[in-house]
């Protein structure tokens, strides 16, 4: 006697049309989806890289630690400065000192002399200079010998708020290179209230 058989038979009917249409729209949308995706990962990673370079070359954004730039700048505001090597005097600047990066106002350039009275005058090459950003003068921590005439290449800077900054006024600090100057202020990013170019002269 045999045994009958228990395997089902094979289903040996093929798709219809309208499914295999249907399949091969879903295989061609995952293709061009993928490469759809593929493009736009590489354009944001291509865009990404070209803001960093242009930032850390071209427009340095920094932000505002302390009070030595008030009121001109107050703490933890965020500005956009730009490398120009036409710095003058007047300007406010970010400068590299060690491995932190301050703000502050270029007060003198090359072969300038600078003398501070003890009342917190400056006088620039013998002149007094008009200084309406400043809403209160002080000699500060001023240890230089006086008058100072500033080295080639080199600013002479000095922070607004004159009691707590501490600048070129140092010997720690003294006058800054020109390669170390990170670029002009020109731009308020943050606070919201406050965004819009810098006013350097109120």
């Amino acid at each position: 006697m045999t045994k009958s058989s228990s395997k089902k038979p094979r289903n040996t009917e093929l798709p219809e049309p309208e499914a295999l249409e249907q399949e091969l729209k879903r295989v061609r949308y995952r293709s061009r989806y993928g490469r759809v995706l593929k493009s736009t990962v590489y354009t944001l990673v291509v865009v990404a890289a070209f803001a960093v370079l242009v930032a850390v070359l071209f427009l340095p954004v920094l932000r505002i630690y302390g009070s030595s730039m008030t009121p001109t700048l107050n703490e933890g505001e965020i500005v956009v400065s730009v490398k120009n090597n036409g710095v003058k005097q007047g300007d406010v600047v970010g400068v590299y000192f060690g491995s932190k990066l301050l703000v502050k106002r270029v007060i003198a350039t090359e072969h300038q002399w600078v003398d501070i009275d003890k009342d917190g005058n400056v006088y620039v090459d013998g002149n007094l200079l008009n200084e309406p950003y400043v809403r209160e003068k002080a000699f500060g921590e001023c240890d230089i010998d006086l008058p100072y005439q500033v080295p080639d290449e080199s600013v002479f800077v000095m922070g607004d708020h004159r009691l707590t900054s501490v600048d070129s006024r140092s010997s720690s600090v003294g006058a800054v290179l020109m390669e170390d100057v990170a670029g002009k202020i020109i731009f308020r990013v943050w606070p919201l209230s406050e965004i819009g170019k810098v006013n350097i002269l109120e």
